[in-house]
């Protein structure tokens, strides 16, 4: 439990936290769903955790429309580009989740998320299954959390995507090239079987240092070709 290459290094050029949401303000308090298991409880020893950033553009493209979706995917509450999906302890094996809790996070906590991770939902989900099992309470979960993502810079992913035959080696180039202490072997890609861009996930160990990612977690290798959409 936690206690308290020339040419790519142009699109290196990062950006800071509000980039990645444009005009979002949060609200001073939102509703917290109720969260269902929907699985075991695993209450495994943690090894290390996974922090998911998903790219916005990618997940609102069919969901644009979508009133369970519309602070992510309709623009009216800011424009996204990484999203906080979430921070998941890791095991040797099966990974640790729904971890018996009576904790839950107030409707403050939550809307104090919402610019990083812009859904109530999914914001309470990630305590209950992930958060739970690494952490005593909500606060706890939500500030570790923030302390690894808020200082996290972020490449061109709107130029990068231009680039002629890009591979998942590119954007992980990329990014290690603005982030200083990351390592290529460290950063894994979640894409889908089109090979669009879905997920950046961290790869840390017990103590919050980047760790080589398995291969579940690494995902593509760095001759994949990659496209990213740029949510025209």
């Amino acid at each position: 439990m936690i206690r308290t290459a020339a040419p790519l290094l142009l699109l290196a050029c990062a950006s800071p936290l509000a980039a990645q949401a444009y005009q979002c303000r949060a609200p001073a308090t939102a509703t917290a769903p109720e969260i269902r298991p929907d699985g075991p409880v695993r209450t495994t020893t943690v090894t290390g955790y996974t922090m998911a950033l998903s790219w916005s553009p990618e997940f609102c493209k069919p969901r644009e429309g979508q009133r369970s979706h519309a602070r992510q995917c309709s623009r009216r509450d800011g424009r996204f580009g990484f999203v906080l999906h979430g921070l998941w302890p890791q095991s040797a094996r099966l990974w640790p989740q729904w971890c018996p809790t009576s904790a839950r996070p107030t409707g403050a906590q939550l809307a104090a998320q919402l610019c990083r991770s812009p859904s109530a939902r999914l914001v309470a989900r990630q305590w209950a299954k992930h958060g739970a099992c690494m952490a005593r309470t909500p606060r706890t979960y939500f500030r570790v959390s923030n302390i690894l993502f808020d200082p996290l810079r972020w490449p061109d992913l709107d130029r990068l995507s231009r680039k002629e035959a890009l591979t998942a080696g590119d954007l992980r180039e990329v990014f290690v090239a603005a982030n200083r202490g990351w390592r290529k072997d460290a950063v894994g890609i979640k894409s889908n079987e089109r090979g669009w861009l879905e997920e950046i996930r961290l790869c840390y160990d017990r103590r919050f240092r980047p760790q080589t990612c398995d291969a579940a977690r690494f995902g593509p290798p760095d001759d994949a070709a990659l496209s990213i959409w740029r949510g025209l």
